[in-house]
């Protein structure tokens, strides 16, 4: 089941520029999963190393945050939209 993965610019080094990628995943877990086998090195910028997702990071599927879903658990299908999108903080 193939999911696009919308990658933000300051991940895109790893994926060599791709701003999506497809990916096969059930899961978000799973889907980080694939994601560190294909694009090494992605995974510990997303996950802590209890394999928590980092507190700086959002992801949406299909416009809907996961920590209001199943967390890393939430089920993925065929057709859906996983946007990976990082906190921005700062400012005055």
């Amino acid at each position: 089941m193939a999911i696009t993965v919308r990658i933000p610019t300051a991940l895109r080094r790893i994926t060599q520029g791709q701003g999506e990628v497809q990916v096969e995943a059930s899961t978000i877990a799973e889907l980080i999963d694939k994601l560190e086998q294909e694009f090494p090195g992605i995974k510990e910028r997303l996950v802590d190393e209890s394999g928590e997702i980092r507190k700086f990071v959002n992801f949406f599927v299909n416009d809907e945050d996961i920590r209001f879903l199943q967390g890393k658990d939430t089920p993925l299908k065929e057709g859906d939209v996983v946007s990976i999108i990082p906190a921005i903080a700062g400012g005055k």
